[in-house]
């Protein structure tokens, strides 16, 4: 029987994250039905320097869709979402489809001396106007210069058009479809310092500026449409590809912030609050970035953003750096086994400093030990700092925007910590709300490509599909809450006047 549909039920969305990829297959009431994920693995091959393996990515991805979607027939699969790691910037080749190197993560600060060139030569006002970014090695465009100015010949090709540019988005899009589309779409491209988000078309100044060619770059689409077909052999039928969205606006679509004013946070490797600001592009002068996100279809709106660079990657840390925990959830019970971290502060500054301090050349550190502190006292150092990281934000966006929350959307893998969301809720004041299905991320993806196939048809559909799951209230005493950010931001004063001698 050929699936018509309304019987195309189903909704596979793959999450492709910077530590983890998953797929999820979710049904018409949002619900999620299986998963499957994998880790990825993080490629380090200099102090400050980060990497993927792109076929690893795309390999994993095959693999977890077929695990995923194995339990239902691919004629009931309405539709594929995609929703990536953003930033992260692959060059690869057309014929070939390999890679022309390793791809380089959003976390990498190896561009730092470039962005700095830059600055100097004055962009940084240029690039900002028409980006809504600043200067600075999280972004993609000083990623593609540095495999330009590094990869024997890369240059010679890229011009003649032998080369493909995309974030993780367009690596999957074009495997997925056998290398019949090179395309990405607004969330995606507004990252990589060469989009405008006033025009939505890539911007020919900058790309003159920064000597990127043209020929290399992704069509931009609509974030929820018909990309095109997922092959046959991947999951035995060609299925459609209908929504592509960077990870962070993923999340704050399937959070439901839709609207002017609604704002979420993600804990992920890193963590990323966005406010929803409308139609009306609201440029931040202390640190925020401005960026593209979705309205209630999916259309395009603009969004403040904060991101901080280590939140889930800070445990990653104990856990692979120190060796101090086996898997993260231990950090719960060792945070909760201490009444207090007994004055020590963890600044997580591995690869830099991101909003509202923006500052590349600033290193991690740990402050205030003593001979009785011990490994309770770091793991709770380790989780309260995320949560003065994003007070920061919390408290930098109110400022910007006269908007105060009367609670935060919180969702992603560290949401699930207990320990951390009621800490968030103490220092910043208000309730934490987490969705009953903390992966929004895939959510996110899941809705909008559900929205272009037709398996939901309106907005209004979509809020009935969103649901609350716990709630965290503050009780921390304002006395209390003022002591520990004045001595987190002691603790970061202290990490900004610190430099590296030699």
């Amino acid at each position: 029987m050929i699936a018509t549909r309304d019987t195309r039920k189903y909704v596979l969305a793959i999450d492709a994250g910077t530590t983890c990829v998953t797929v999820m297959l979710f049904d018409r009431h949002a619900h999620r039905v299986t998963d499957a994920s994998a880790e990825i693995e993080q490629h380090y091959p200099q102090p400050g320097w980060v990497e993927h393996d792109a076929e690893e990515i795309r390999d994993a991805v095959l693999s977890l869709m077929q695990r995923a979607a194995g339990s239902v027939p691919p004629e009931e699969i309405a539709a594929i979402g995609i929703t990536n790691q953003r930033e992260t910037a692959i060059l690869w080749d057309r014929s070939t489809g390999r890679p022309v190197c390793n791809a380089i993560v959003w976390q990498c600060r190896r561009t730092q001396e470039i962005c700095e060139r830059l600055e100097r030569q004055g962009l940084g006002p240029k690039i900002h106007a028409a980006t809504g970014l600043r200067l600075d090695s999280y972004f993609s465009a000083t990623k593609i210069m540095w495999m330009l100015d590094n990869v024997p010949g890369l240059r010679e090709r890229c011009i003649k058009g032998e080369i493909a540019f995309g974030t993780v988005d367009s690596w999957l899009l074009w495997n997925l479809t056998g290398g019949a589309v090179h395309a990405t779409e607004p969330t995606n491209a507004s990252r990589t310092l060469l989009y405008n988000i006033d025009t939505r078309q890539w911007d020919d100044d900058l790309l003159s500026a920064l000597d990127i060619p043209r020929a290399i770059l992704p069509e931009v689409r609509e974030t929820s449409c018909h990309f095109g077909n997922c092959v046959a052999s991947v999951l035995g039928e060609e299925v459609e590809i209908h929504s592509l969205v960077g990870d962070q606006q993923g999340a704050l679509f399937g959070q439901g912030c839709v609207s002017a004013g609604e704002a979420k946070n993600t804990y992920g490797t890193g963590c990323f609050l966005l406010v929803n600001t409308g139609v009306e592009r609201h440029d931040s002068h202390q640190g925020l970035l401005t960026t593209l996100a979705c309205g209630p279809r999916g259309q395009v709106v603009y969004a403040l953003e904060g991101a901080m660079f280590s939140a889930g990657a800070a445990v990653q840390w104990l856990r692979d750096g120190l060796g101090m925990i086996r898997k993260p959830q231990e950090t719960e019970e060792l945070a909760a086994s201490v009444p207090d971290t007994g004055g020590v502060y963890l600044v997580p500054a591995f690869t830099g400093l991101g909003a509202p301090y923006w500052n590349m050349a600033a290193r991690g550190a740990i402050l205030g030990l003593t001979r009785g502190s011990n490994k309770a006292h770091l793991a709770r150092a380790t989780l309260e700092c995320i949560a003065y990281q994003v007070a920061d934000l919390v408290e930098l966006a109110a400022r910007e925007t006269g908007i105060t929350l009367p609670a935060l959307k919180a969702d992603g893998g560290g949401s699930s910590n207990e320990f951390l969301m009621q800490f968030q809720a103490d220092i910043l004041g208000i309730p934490i709300q987490i969705p009953d299905n903390i992966e929004t991320t895939a959510l996110g993806a899941a809705m909008l490509a559900g929205l272009s196939s037709g398996v939901w048809h309106t907005a209004e559909e979509l809020d009935g599909l969103r649901r609350v799951g716990k709630v965290y209230k503050p009780n921390l005493t304002e006395a209390k809450r003022k002591s520990l950010l004045d001595g987190w931001r002691a603790a970061i004063e202290a990490v900004l006047h610190y430099r590296i001698r030699g």
